[in-house]
């Protein structure tokens, strides 16, 4: 194999590009798919102050690497879930690249806040994942709030949209449908702008520049999301994609060309609330986090 750019010796296949390349080329093709995702769905801009979200795995730490090494304002910020040794793990890789790389981090650690998510699920009548998710989104909205933050930032890669898209797709959920888009406006003063720079990137794509640029990341996969039903969405596609290169990439840019616009949600003006016991915003007189903390007393 020869690299497309300069006939060199290519390290990387992209099946769904019909191109191979050497290191070098691929970093630049990887970069200007990341600058283009964040041009086409005006992520931000020189002047934001952006918090990226942390997991200790390739996605976050690449996006991060990447971010940084663009010149963009970055700071990490990582969640310690309290999943034994999976956490411990996690938080030592992100502790190393940073220092490695003399990055700005913040970390909040549920096992020091008493509600580690083991104790959680233990108490919680909810499946993990979904206990997993709402003390995430809490702590990424409080800590983008309280730190002033114009923008977070997120590793979600072309297979985990596709993946979902699949799943909202085959449940027809209008509500879900409307928010696949990579840039989610803030929402009041409290929920910041959300973004996906590497929405346009595949796994495997994202794994080989972690592994051409020293990228040391976190293998295992979360204890707790063994079963996951967007796994089984993920393994559909990857067959597909293996008999059809170029099928992810198709689906998730046909549904914003051709169907997102129908499934845009009309505001309705709903009345606000803050949070008895948290003071953040919530729809309810006490938000969704905060109710599951309550079951721990």
């Amino acid at each position: 194999m020869k690299c497309r750019k300069c006939g060199e010796r290519a390290l990387v296949t992209l099946r769904r590009h019909n191109a191979s390349f050497c290191k070098e080329h691929f970093n630049e093709f990887f970069r200007r798919q990341v600058e283009k995702g964040i041009k086409d769905y005006k992520m931000f801009d020189w002047s934001d102050k952006i918090m990226v979200c942390i997991s200790g795995g390739k996605d976050s730490l690449v996006l991060w690497y990447l971010l940084n090494d663009m010149g963009f304002d970055t700071t990490g910020m990582y969640i310690n879930l309290g999943i034994g040794e999976y956490s411990q793990k996690s938080l030592e890789k992100v502790n190393n690249f940073a220092e490695k790389h003399n990055l700005k981090s913040i970390i909040v650690n549920l096992d020091e806040l008493g509600h580690p998510i083991p104790l959680l699920e233990s108490k919680v009548k909810r499946q993990v994942c979904a206990i997993c998710g709402t003390a995430k989104r809490y702590y990424f909205n409080k800590t983008a709030y309280e730190g002033k933050f114009d923008v977070v930032a997120t590793g979600h890669n072309l297979d985990d949209e596709t993946a979902r898209l699949l799943g909202n797709v085959l449940k027809w959920d209008p509500a879900y449908l409307s928010k696949m888009d990579p840039n989610l406006p803030e929402d009041g003063e409290f929920i910041k702008r959300k973004v996906k720079p590497l929405v346009r990137l595949t796994e495997l794509e994202v794994g080989a520049f972690a592994f051409m640029n020293g990228i040391d990341y976190i293998k295992d996969e979360c204890p707790k999301a063994v079963g996951a039903t967007s796994m089984l969405y993920k393994n559909a596609l990857n067959n597909l994609e293996s008999e059809m290169p170029g099928t992810k990439h198709y689906f998730y840019n046909e549904f914003f060309r051709s169907a997102a616009d129908k499934f845009k949600m009309e505001e309705v003006n709903t009345e606000m609330h803050t949070c008895a016991v948290c003071g953040l915003e919530s729809f309810n007189e006490v938000c969704s986090f905060c109710r599951m903390l309550e079951k721990l007393k």
